[in-house]
């Protein structure tokens, strides 16, 4: 069975957001980081190259594979900042409508720039997100079980 490409590395998060190009995005992350870390009291941690996740839930693909994964997380792409909230939104309509200019995927929110969206109302919806997980947390000493 093939392992996960997208795993804890160990890099600097600081240094991955040092070296984010775009100052603006850079101040984003920041404030995305000191958000996510306040909602799930866990340090930030690379997932492979270009995500900063935060605390460890475990996923059971539709195969039987089984990998672990940020509870929130967050990466700086090139159109967007895309924030992974791994509850989805569906039981979140009320917050959706009110939290401004945003696009979303299955269980990604996409971000042109914070000053586009009412940071309490994302605040909220990390916070929802990590508080629907609560019960999926795992020790961030289990990465890459069988």
């Amino acid at each position: 069975m093939a392992e996960a490409k997208t795993r804890p590395t160990g890099a600097s998060v600081a240094g991955f957001i040092a070296g984010v190009g775009d100052a603006q995005r850079r101040a984003d992350c920041q404030e995305v980081a000191r958000r996510m870390r306040a909602a799930t009291g866990a340090e930030a941690e690379m997932w492979g190259s270009s995500i900063v996740g935060f605390g460890r839930t475990l996923l059971t693909y539709a195969d039987g594979r089984r990998s672990d994964w940020p509870i929130v997380g967050f990466s700086p792409r090139k159109n967007d900042l895309t924030l992974y909230l791994m509850a989805g939104f569906e039981d979140h309509a009320a917050l959706m409508a009110r939290l401004g200019r945003h696009k979303t995927g299955r269980s990604c929110l996409y971000l042109k720039r914070l000053s586009d969206v009412d940071l309490d109302v994302l605040q909220a919806l990390i916070e929802a997100s990590v508080a629907a997980m609560a019960g999926q947390r795992v020790p961030s000493d289990n990465v890459d079980r069988p």
